[in-house]
């Protein structure tokens, strides 16, 4: 019996003189280095470029309401204006699916409100507004008793807070998301009654932003 002499097919074979493996390795190595190399330049590019995060400051906020009406169920309503800033000469940002909401002594004391996404150019700023409101929002025993003792004080600290995600745009390129948050202190004066008319603050305060 004669012995084959075609090889089996777990073995590389040739046709027409075409070496398949190694067509199939060089293959390989030329789509590597292509993505080795794209991924470099995007690399050395953001290397360069060293995106800086946005800045926000607060403009002004209101406060329409912040009662109780229970011992543990709070009405508010707050009105506030941001300025956000995009810090950075080449590199654009895109904002998706901002929402912001208030808190006081750690305590969240509206419901979260939505922002429109929108893109931010270089070195470009925009004006955010926002509608805050909570109804029959519960509250820990002691919101009541702060509340009474800033009245005494005749001042009261609201945290205005944006969380959300940000993409980096350079050139064509645009990043992954990556979560931001947005931390804004309001100073208010506060008198003995709880406000008939809005609290307001105009400070102009910076906020704290991380990325």
């Amino acid at each position: 019996m004669s012995q084959a002499l075609t090889k089996s097919p777990k073995h590389c074979g040739n046709k027409h003189g075409l070496n398949i493996c190694k067509l199939y390795k060089n293959l390989f190595l030329l789509f590597s280095t292509f993505g080795t190399t794209i991924l470099s330049i995007i690399l050395v590019v953001w290397l360069i470029l060293r995106p800086t995060k946005p800045e926000f400051s607060l403009k002004e906020a209101d406060i329409y309401q912040l009662n109780l009406f229970s011992s543990y169920l709070l009405n508010s309503s707050v009105q506030l204006t941001l300025l956000s800033k995009n810090p950075n000469q080449k590199v654009g940002i895109y904002y998706d699916e901002l929402q912001v909401y208030a808190a006081y002594k750690g305590q969240q004391i509206t419901v979260y409100t939505s922002l429109p996404p929108f893109y931010q150019g270089h070195e470009d700023s925009n004006i955010l507004t926002a509608s805050l409101v909570g109804i029959g929002l519960p509250v820990g025993p002691s919101f009541g008793y702060e509340m009474g003792r800033d009245q005494t004080a005749g001042r009261l600290v609201l945290n205005l807070k944006v969380i959300g995600r940000l993409r980096w745009k350079v050139g064509v390129w645009v990043s992954g998301k990556y979560r931001v948050n947005v931390d804004c202190l309001a100073v208010m004066a506060f008198g003995p009654a709880v406000p008939t008319g809005p609290l307001t603050t105009r400070q102009g305060t910076q906020c704290s932003t991380n990325v």
